[in-house]
Protein backbone atom coordinates (compact mmCIF):
# COMPACT_ATOMS: atom_id res chain seq x y z
CA UNK A 1 0.00 0.00 0.00
CA UNK A 2 1.39 3.26 -0.81
CA UNK A 3 1.76 6.30 1.10
CA UNK A 4 -1.47 8.00 -0.73
CA UNK A 5 -3.45 4.80 -0.45
CA UNK A 6 -3.00 4.30 3.56
CA UNK A 7 -3.78 8.06 3.90
CA UNK A 8 -7.38 7.34 2.34
CA UNK A 9 -8.39 4.50 4.68
CA UNK A 10 -9.85 5.36 7.75
CA UNK A 11 -6.59 4.07 9.70
CA UNK A 12 -4.17 6.57 8.08
CA UNK A 13 -7.03 9.28 8.39
CA UNK A 14 -7.25 8.87 12.08
CA UNK A 15 -3.07 8.47 12.46
CA UNK A 16 -2.55 11.77 10.30
CA UNK A 17 -5.74 13.27 12.71
CA UNK A 18 -3.79 12.38 16.07
CA UNK A 19 -0.53 13.42 14.54
CA UNK A 20 -2.52 16.89 13.80
CA UNK A 21 -3.77 17.01 17.07
CA UNK A 22 -0.13 15.96 18.61
CA UNK A 23 1.45 19.09 16.88
CA UNK A 24 -1.09 21.94 17.98
CA UNK A 25 -0.92 20.25 21.37
CA UNK A 26 2.99 20.93 21.62
CA UNK A 27 2.82 24.31 19.92
CA UNK A 28 3.75 26.50 22.63
CA UNK A 29 1.35 29.60 22.74
CA UNK A 30 2.18 31.62 25.79
CA UNK A 31 5.22 33.81 27.07
CA UNK A 32 6.22 34.95 23.35
CA UNK A 33 6.19 31.48 22.28
CA UNK A 34 8.59 30.35 25.01
CA UNK A 35 5.80 28.09 26.72
CA UNK A 36 3.18 25.65 26.47
CA UNK A 37 1.30 26.77 29.72
CA UNK A 38 0.57 29.96 30.76
CA UNK A 39 2.43 31.29 34.08
CA UNK A 40 0.59 32.63 36.51
CA UNK A 41 1.84 34.56 40.06
CA UNK A 42 0.41 33.69 43.18
CA UNK A 43 -0.49 36.46 45.33
CA UNK A 44 0.98 34.60 48.07
CA UNK A 45 4.69 35.10 46.35
CA UNK A 46 4.68 38.74 47.09
CA UNK A 47 2.58 39.36 50.19
CA UNK A 48 2.19 42.12 51.51
CA UNK A 49 2.31 44.03 48.81
CA UNK A 50 -1.50 45.60 47.78
CA UNK A 51 -3.68 43.59 45.90
CA UNK A 52 -3.95 46.40 43.08
CA UNK A 53 -0.26 46.29 43.18
CA UNK A 54 0.41 42.90 42.54
CA UNK A 55 -1.94 43.16 39.73
CA UNK A 56 0.02 45.26 38.33
CA UNK A 57 3.96 44.09 39.18
CA UNK A 58 2.42 40.54 37.51
CA UNK A 59 1.28 42.30 33.93
CA UNK A 60 4.40 44.48 34.15
CA UNK A 61 6.55 41.52 34.09
CA UNK A 62 5.12 39.66 32.07
CA UNK A 63 2.64 36.71 33.62
CA UNK A 64 -0.20 35.57 32.39
CA UNK A 65 -2.41 35.52 34.94
CA UNK A 66 -2.90 36.23 38.51
CA UNK A 67 -4.41 33.89 41.53
CA UNK A 68 -5.51 35.96 44.15
CA UNK A 69 -6.23 34.30 47.80
CA UNK A 70 -9.91 35.21 48.98
CA UNK A 71 -9.21 37.18 52.31
CA UNK A 72 -7.97 39.90 49.38
CA UNK A 73 -11.05 39.83 47.42
CA UNK A 74 -12.97 40.03 50.62
CA UNK A 75 -10.87 43.19 51.93
CA UNK A 76 -11.10 45.06 48.30
CA UNK A 77 -14.91 44.97 48.89
CA UNK A 78 -15.26 45.30 52.71
CA UNK A 79 -13.03 49.19 51.83
CA UNK A 80 -15.99 49.93 49.12
CA UNK A 81 -13.91 47.78 45.88
CA UNK A 82 -16.05 46.38 42.91
CA UNK A 83 -14.84 43.14 42.50
CA UNK A 84 -16.40 43.32 38.96
CA UNK A 85 -14.53 46.65 37.59
CA UNK A 86 -11.31 44.88 39.48
CA UNK A 87 -11.91 41.63 37.50
CA UNK A 88 -12.43 44.31 34.03
CA UNK A 89 -8.94 45.66 35.18
CA UNK A 90 -6.97 42.24 35.28
CA UNK A 91 -8.64 41.46 32.11
CA UNK A 92 -7.85 45.20 30.42
CA UNK A 93 -4.17 44.28 31.82
CA UNK A 94 -3.69 41.59 29.63
CA UNK A 95 -4.05 39.27 32.82
CA UNK A 96 -6.40 36.40 33.59
CA UNK A 97 -7.42 34.62 37.17
CA UNK A 98 -7.42 31.13 36.81
CA UNK A 99 -8.08 30.13 40.50
CA UNK A 100 -8.97 31.67 43.84
CA UNK A 101 -7.72 30.36 47.06
CA UNK A 102 -10.26 29.23 48.31
CA UNK A 103 -13.00 27.61 50.48
CA UNK A 104 -11.67 27.48 54.29
CA UNK A 105 -13.56 24.85 56.03
CA UNK A 106 -15.89 23.90 53.32
CA UNK A 107 -16.21 20.30 54.47
CA UNK A 108 -17.26 19.91 57.67
CA UNK A 109 -17.88 15.71 58.15
CA UNK A 110 -21.24 16.88 60.05
CA UNK A 111 -24.10 17.35 58.83
CA UNK A 112 -24.79 20.57 61.27
CA UNK A 113 -21.53 21.92 60.58
CA UNK A 114 -21.57 21.67 56.87
CA UNK A 115 -24.84 23.40 56.92
CA UNK A 116 -23.45 26.30 58.86
CA UNK A 117 -20.43 26.49 56.67
CA UNK A 118 -22.48 27.34 53.61
CA UNK A 119 -23.23 30.57 54.12
CA UNK A 120 -19.23 31.51 54.72
CA UNK A 121 -18.19 29.18 51.43
CA UNK A 122 -21.47 30.75 49.11
CA UNK A 123 -20.40 34.48 49.88
CA UNK A 124 -16.63 33.32 48.80
CA UNK A 125 -17.90 31.38 45.55
CA UNK A 126 -20.02 34.67 44.61
CA UNK A 127 -16.54 36.98 45.56
CA UNK A 128 -14.11 35.02 42.61
CA UNK A 129 -16.81 34.15 40.27
CA UNK A 130 -17.82 38.49 40.28
CA UNK A 131 -13.67 39.12 39.53
CA UNK A 132 -13.62 36.70 37.12
CA UNK A 133 -11.59 33.54 38.29
CA UNK A 134 -12.20 30.09 36.73
CA UNK A 135 -12.08 28.28 39.83
CA UNK A 136 -11.86 28.69 43.39
CA UNK A 137 -10.22 25.82 45.53
CA UNK A 138 -11.70 23.74 48.41
CA UNK A 139 -9.17 22.55 50.81
CA UNK A 140 -10.62 19.42 52.84
CA UNK A 141 -11.03 20.74 56.11
CA UNK A 142 -11.42 21.11 59.03
CA UNK A 143 -8.34 18.96 58.77
CA UNK A 144 -8.26 16.24 61.22
CA UNK A 145 -6.54 13.01 60.73
CA UNK A 146 -9.49 10.70 60.58
CA UNK A 147 -11.17 13.27 57.44
CA UNK A 148 -13.71 10.44 55.52
CA UNK A 149 -12.93 10.37 51.83
CA UNK A 150 -16.20 9.07 51.45
CA UNK A 151 -17.91 12.25 53.24
CA UNK A 152 -15.25 14.38 51.47
CA UNK A 153 -16.73 13.56 48.41
CA UNK A 154 -20.36 13.88 48.99
CA UNK A 155 -19.51 17.70 50.41
CA UNK A 156 -17.23 18.07 47.09
CA UNK A 157 -19.92 16.95 44.90
CA UNK A 158 -22.42 19.47 46.41
CA UNK A 159 -19.78 22.04 46.26
CA UNK A 160 -19.29 21.36 42.62
CA UNK A 161 -22.55 22.05 41.91
CA UNK A 162 -23.70 24.61 44.11
CA UNK A 163 -20.38 26.92 42.23
CA UNK A 164 -21.69 25.08 38.63
CA UNK A 165 -25.46 26.26 38.96
CA UNK A 166 -25.69 29.35 41.52
CA UNK A 167 -22.16 31.29 40.33
CA UNK A 168 -21.10 29.71 37.23
CA UNK A 169 -17.79 28.56 39.07
CA UNK A 170 -15.90 24.95 39.00
CA UNK A 171 -14.76 24.20 42.75
CA UNK A 172 -11.00 22.73 42.10
CA UNK A 173 -10.16 20.11 45.47
CA UNK A 174 -6.67 20.68 46.75
CA UNK A 175 -5.00 18.47 48.92
CA UNK A 176 -2.14 19.95 51.42
CA UNK A 177 1.19 18.47 52.13
CA UNK A 178 1.55 18.68 55.71
CA UNK A 179 -2.27 18.19 56.61
CA UNK A 180 -3.10 15.51 59.16
CA UNK A 181 -5.89 14.22 57.06
CA UNK A 182 -5.95 15.01 53.21
CA UNK A 183 -2.52 15.59 52.44
CA UNK A 184 -1.84 12.87 49.30
CA UNK A 185 -2.18 13.06 45.93
CA UNK A 186 -4.06 9.66 45.80
CA UNK A 187 -6.61 11.29 48.85
CA UNK A 188 -7.23 14.33 47.00
CA UNK A 189 -8.11 12.23 43.56
CA UNK A 190 -10.24 10.09 45.44
CA UNK A 191 -12.15 12.83 46.76
CA UNK A 192 -12.79 14.09 43.21
CA UNK A 193 -12.80 10.81 41.65
CA UNK A 194 -16.01 9.71 43.55
CA UNK A 195 -17.72 12.86 43.94
CA UNK A 196 -19.07 11.63 40.41
CA UNK A 197 -18.69 15.02 38.82
CA UNK A 198 -18.13 15.47 35.14
CA UNK A 199 -16.06 18.70 36.06
CA UNK A 200 -14.54 17.64 39.36
CA UNK A 201 -10.98 19.09 39.38
CA UNK A 202 -7.64 19.01 41.49
CA UNK A 203 -5.21 21.94 42.45
CA UNK A 204 -1.65 20.16 42.49
CA UNK A 205 1.50 22.09 44.03
CA UNK A 206 4.86 20.93 43.92
CA UNK A 207 5.69 21.52 47.41
CA UNK A 208 2.62 19.32 48.44
CA UNK A 209 3.46 16.62 46.47
CA UNK A 210 6.98 16.38 47.80
CA UNK A 211 5.88 17.27 51.71
CA UNK A 212 2.87 14.99 51.87
CA UNK A 213 5.36 11.83 50.33
CA UNK A 214 3.21 11.44 47.23
CA UNK A 215 5.84 12.06 44.53
CA UNK A 216 5.55 13.09 41.24
CA UNK A 217 5.48 9.61 38.90
CA UNK A 218 1.53 9.34 39.96
CA UNK A 219 0.66 12.43 37.67
CA UNK A 220 1.19 10.49 34.94
CA UNK A 221 -1.64 8.33 35.57
CA UNK A 222 -4.35 11.27 35.70
CA UNK A 223 -5.67 13.08 32.68
CA UNK A 224 -4.38 16.86 32.07
CA UNK A 225 -7.69 18.17 32.57
CA UNK A 226 -8.02 16.65 35.58
CA UNK A 227 -5.73 18.98 37.15
CA UNK A 228 -7.29 22.85 37.40
CA UNK A 229 -3.71 24.70 38.60
CA UNK A 230 -0.63 23.41 39.32
CA UNK A 231 1.25 25.49 41.57
CA UNK A 232 5.21 25.68 40.88
CA UNK A 233 8.05 25.94 43.43
CA UNK A 234 11.01 24.45 44.82
CA UNK A 235 12.49 23.28 48.30
CA UNK A 236 15.96 23.07 49.97
CA UNK A 237 17.63 20.01 50.76
CA UNK A 238 17.17 20.88 54.78
CA UNK A 239 15.08 21.33 56.77
CA UNK A 240 13.79 17.03 56.35
CA UNK A 241 10.40 16.64 54.24
CA UNK A 242 8.39 16.12 57.25
CA UNK A 243 9.82 19.33 58.77
CA UNK A 244 8.99 21.22 56.01
CA UNK A 245 6.79 23.90 56.42
CA UNK A 246 5.19 27.06 53.30
CA UNK A 247 8.02 29.65 54.59
CA UNK A 248 10.42 27.22 53.48
CA UNK A 249 9.82 27.37 49.65
CA UNK A 250 11.88 28.73 47.28
CA UNK A 251 12.31 29.85 43.36
CA UNK A 252 11.39 27.23 41.20
CA UNK A 253 14.93 25.31 40.10
CA UNK A 254 16.60 26.13 43.58
CA UNK A 255 16.26 23.19 45.18
CA UNK A 256 15.89 19.11 44.97
CA UNK A 257 12.63 19.01 43.72
CA UNK A 258 12.37 17.02 39.92
CA UNK A 259 10.94 20.18 38.13
CA UNK A 260 12.36 19.27 34.74
CA UNK A 261 10.82 15.55 34.83
CA UNK A 262 7.36 16.75 36.43
CA UNK A 263 7.18 19.19 33.18
CA UNK A 264 8.33 15.70 31.13
CA UNK A 265 5.24 14.59 32.79
CA UNK A 266 2.78 16.97 32.66
CA UNK A 267 3.35 16.67 28.59
CA UNK A 268 2.25 13.47 28.34
CA UNK A 269 -0.77 13.78 30.03
CA UNK A 270 -0.95 16.81 28.37
CA UNK A 271 -1.88 19.37 30.91
CA UNK A 272 -2.33 23.02 29.38
CA UNK A 273 -3.49 24.74 32.79
CA UNK A 274 -1.38 27.28 34.37
CA UNK A 275 2.08 26.75 36.53
CA UNK A 276 1.28 29.06 39.28
CA UNK A 277 4.67 30.24 41.09
CA UNK A 278 3.30 30.06 44.45
CA UNK A 279 5.59 30.90 47.60
CA UNK A 280 5.64 32.10 51.33
CA UNK A 281 9.44 33.21 51.46
CA UNK A 282 9.42 35.14 54.38
CA UNK A 283 12.94 36.42 52.94
CA UNK A 284 11.24 37.03 49.70
CA UNK A 285 8.28 39.77 51.07
CA UNK A 286 11.04 41.93 52.36
CA UNK A 287 12.36 42.54 48.88
CA UNK A 288 11.49 44.38 45.77
CA UNK A 289 8.23 42.46 44.61
CA UNK A 290 8.82 43.72 41.20
CA UNK A 291 12.15 41.90 41.59
CA UNK A 292 10.75 38.46 43.24
CA UNK A 293 8.16 38.43 41.14
CA UNK A 294 10.31 38.76 37.93
CA UNK A 295 13.00 36.26 39.51
CA UNK A 296 10.50 33.61 39.74
CA UNK A 297 8.94 34.21 36.02
CA UNK A 298 12.39 33.62 34.63
CA UNK A 299 13.25 30.53 36.79
CA UNK A 300 10.34 29.28 35.74
CA UNK A 301 10.69 29.56 31.83
CA UNK A 302 14.33 28.38 32.09
CA UNK A 303 13.17 25.09 33.27
CA UNK A 304 10.27 24.87 30.55
CA UNK A 305 13.20 25.34 28.31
Amino acid sequence: MDRRTFLQTGLGAGLALTAATASAVDAKTYQGGKSQWPITLNASTIRPTPLKDKIRIAAEAGYDGIEPWIDELEKFEGEGGDLKALGAEIRDRGLFVPNIIGLWDSMPMEQEAWEKSLEATRRRMRMSAAVGSKHVAAIPAPDRADFDLGVGAQRYRDLLKIGREEFNIIVACEFVGFMKGVHRLGQGSAIALDADDATACLVADTFHLYRGGSGFEGLRLLNGDFIAVFHWNDVPADPPRDQLGDEHRIYPGDGILPLKRALELLRIINYRGPLSLEMFNREHWKQDPALVAKTGLEKIRALIG
